[in-house]
């Protein structure tokens, strides 16, 4: 990057407070080198090898190869329309859900091809949550959002969904707000805090992986900063994988980011080294702001 070029900063509002993980937490394991995806083996836990992603005849992801290594926090990047969002829903089969789409390539969790015949859908949503956009809590009760997904595998006693619903609002920073009115409806929550009840629900089906698509764009600064600061510690337990359009986030949450443009992954690497040596010309131009 030239010497002109405005560095990214990769503070933290401080007006917010800041979040520590529970001692429960594993210790952070330290993360893998990337290599490129062959059609051997798996080279990671998750390991996506020239996957392609079509609308019916139109080309949305052109054969994009990256590897993410377990408990580790990835945030891809891009203008609007580079596919960054479509790729974050190929790891979970969520584009399945639209007419015409259709995936090419392979794509591993934890060794397992998620798009070999035969793959346990249901198993497939409950090992990798999804977080979305906008906060989209359940018209029920706070307990009752959390307890949603336990209740779909068949956890119906209060003596086991209590911890659940306590453990999954402790580790999204949310149960010292809450934990008085866990009977009232999750509508009446602040913005900021209905997403950490969406973050909460996702837990609560302890998956490996954390998809977020975009998920401080509607919050205000201090709600992003505890999304942000959560986000920091939950890597310890699950993999994250975040699509921002905000740079500043990038930069603050992420192990790695992933550049994408016009379908193609154009960069992968270090988050600390794109943002200050970027390999490629288009990398550059975007992170400096010359188009985007």
């Amino acid at each position: 990057m030239g010497a002109g070029s405005p560095a990214v900063s990769t503070t933290v509002a401080s007006s917010a407070e800041k979040f520590t993980a529970p001692e429960a937490f594993p210790a952070p394991t330290e993360a893998a080198p990337t290599t490129t995806a062959a059609s051997g083996s798996c080279k990671d836990f998750i390991d996506a090898s020239d996957v392609c992603v079509f609308y019916g005849k139109y080309k949305a992801i052109h054969s994009v190869s990256m590897q993410i290594p377990q408990f580790s926090s990835v945030a891809m990047i891009g203008p609007s329309g580079c596919g960054k969002s479509t790729f974050l829903r190929s790891i979970n089969r969520l584009n399945d859900l639209i007419p015409g789409c259709h995936v090419e390539g392979k794509l591993c969790i934890g060794g397992e091809n998620v798009y070999a015949d035969g793959i346990d859908m249901v198993s497939l949503r409950r090992r990798v949550g999804l977080v979305f956009q906008k906060p989209n809590p359940f018209p029920k009760s706070i307990y009752d959002n959390v307890a949603f997904g336990p209740r779909l595998q068949g956890i119906r006693s209060r003596a086991r969904l209590d911890p659940i619903v306590e453990e999954s609002l402790r580790h999204s920073a949310l149960w010292e707000e809450v934990k008085d009115r866990l009977h009232q409806s999750a509508l009446g929550l602040s913005g900021g805090q209905q997403q950490r009840l969406c973050i909460a629900r996702a837990l609560a089906t302890r998956p490996e992986v954390l998809l977020m698509d975009e998920p401080c764009s509607a919050l205000d600064p201090i709600a992003t900063a505890k999304v942000e600061d959560l986000i920091d510690a939950l890597k310890r337990e699950y993999t994250i994988v975040i699509v921002t359009h905000n740079l500043q986030q990038a930069a603050r949450v992420s192990d790695k980011t992933a550049f994408f443009y016009m379908g193609k992954l154009v960069e992968y690497a270090a988050t600390t080294e794109m943002f200050t040596n970027p390999a490629q010309k288009q990398t550059e131009d975007y992170i400096t702001g010359r188009f985007g």
